[in-house]
């Protein structure tokens, strides 16, 4: 069983590569425990800037940086990051286009005892809606390793939202097919296909295996970069397909459902279905308690395509 959350993913390769790239710098908002980086920290004092609790000079002091050849990776609470310091988000990073990557941490529902204002289930809407500003969510800590490798080698900056705990192994370390902006496709399927992106796409992957019992042959695609979405790779795998099921950590409006609803039904019209976290305020409890509460869980991806298919 994995014990390693995604962040700590983070820290680890920013460490390795910190050794030899003194350009790399890592900013926190009061927040280097709960992001894992504290280790990052100690270990390269004059890279890292503690700014406290203060999003917005978080974000404008990393633009500020990138502006002077650094590579920036600014890390605090997803909730506070995509919503105190949008218009820095959105000015000084995207507009700016300077390189950038915020790291959004404890996303979508990883603070759920402590309810609606420390969830962050609008992000990937707020944060897609700005011009040059991509999105991740990478599933887990093998994919999250190549992807901050990946980062580091371009100059645009970026969201990446991770949760606070640790997530079970999708991939391998020696074994993992990662190119970037491109989906990972789990499996081909001809009866339905399912898209899914962070925390869903284990249940979504153990519900392929679920619904072949069934005799239902289900695709599943890891779209972790939702913007941009891999269009190419999402039509060809819907084509065979009688319905499309999205399952993500967010609210209905705005999130990977509404991208891939768009792509579906200009190139090839099928019926979309979208398993979301409602529009109201969610209940409290844990990640798991709140994803079960919803179905959004592998029993629930497989009622729901099941429905579908009937």
């Amino acid at each position: 069983m994995n014990n390693i959350p995604n962040k700590q993913a983070i820290c680890e390769v920013l460490m390795e590569k910190a050794k030899k790239d003194k350009d790399i710098v890592v900013l926190c908002s009061d927040s280097r425990g709960s992001a894992s980086l504290t280790p990052f920290a100690n270990e390269f004092p004059g890279q890292f800037f503690e700014i406290g609790i203060a999003e917005q000079n978080l974000v404008g002091i990393s633009a500020g940086l990138a502006s002077c050849g650094k590579k920036a990776f600014a890390a605090s609470p997803a909730c506070f990051l995509t919503t105190r310091s949008y218009e820095q988000a959105k000015i000084d990073c995207a507009y700016s286009d300077t390189n950038v990557t915020l790291i959004g941490i404890s996303g979508g529902v990883s603070y759920g005892a402590l309810g609606m204002s420390h969830h962050s289930i609008s992000d990937i809407a707020a944060m897609s809606a700005l011009p040059n500003m991509r999105v991740y969510l990478p599933s887990d800590r093998f994919q999250t390793k190549k992807l901050i490798e990946a980062l580091l080698e371009d100059e645009k900056p970026a969201y990446v939202r991770v949760g606070r705990n640790a997530v079970e192994d999708i991939y391998q370390e020696d074994n993992i097919s990662f190119k970037m902006d491109q989906a990972a496709v789990l499996a081909q399927g001809k009866d339905i296909l399912l898209v899914a992106c962070g925390e869903m796409v284990k249940p979504a992957f153990e519900a392929v295996a679920e619904l072949k019992k069934k005799g239902i042959h289900a695709a599943l695609l890891d779209m972790y970069c939702v913007k941009p979405l891999d269009k190419e790779t999402l039509i060809q795998a819907a084509r065979p397909v009688k319905a499309v099921l999205t399952i993500e950590e967010h609210s209905p409006f705005g999130g990977l459902g509404s991208m891939v609803s768009q792509v579906i039904g200009s190139n090839c019209p099928r019926k979309v279905v979208n398993m979301t976290l409602p529009d109201a305020p969610v209940i409290t409890g844990t990640s798991q308690e709140v994803f079960d509460y919803y179905e959004l869980n592998t029993q629930g991806i497989v009622k729901k395509a099941v429905d579908l298919l009937s």
